[in-house]
């Protein structure tokens, strides 16, 4: 799992901390449901993949996005059409990097939002 930077004070910024949580919260959930995680934090110069996985014969690129709180929307809100974008360029990066091009794939996302009473974990399949 990637180090998140610091901060000044030498503390990791929470929003990092926030999102590696999430990332592993989804892989878990994701497993559970028959995923089989490929890679994590996938990147190139277009941006990065949070999860790749095969799932039923479909190459999946994932996206994670979790919330503490409401006050920013829902967290799949935050997977506009410019993310979406950055993660089909990155797909098309490994799918030529992997010699992958005749699987099909999807884009899921997986929300979480983070409740008093613990994780909420959303899975939207075909998101996009």
């Amino acid at each position: 799992m990637k180090t998140p930077p610091a901060d000044r004070q030498g503390a990791a910024d929470p929003r990092h901390r926030l999102g590696g949580r999430g990332e592993e919260l989804a892989a878990a959930f994701l497993q559970r449901r028959g995923y089989r995680l490929l890679a994590r934090n996938y990147r190139t110069p277009w941006g990065e993949a949070d999860l790749i996985a095969r799932h039923r014969g479909v190459l999946v690129f994932i996206e994670v996005k979790a919330r503490q709180s409401r006050r920013f929307g829902l967290p799949q809100e935050a997977v506009h059409p410019a993310k979406q974008e950055k993660l089909r360029r990155v797909a098309e990066h490994y799918l030529q990097a992997q010699g992958l091009s005749d699987l099909p794939v999807r884009f899921d996302v997986v929300a979480i939002r983070f409740t008093d009473r613990g994780p909420v974990i959303e899975l939207i399949e075909n998101a996009f």
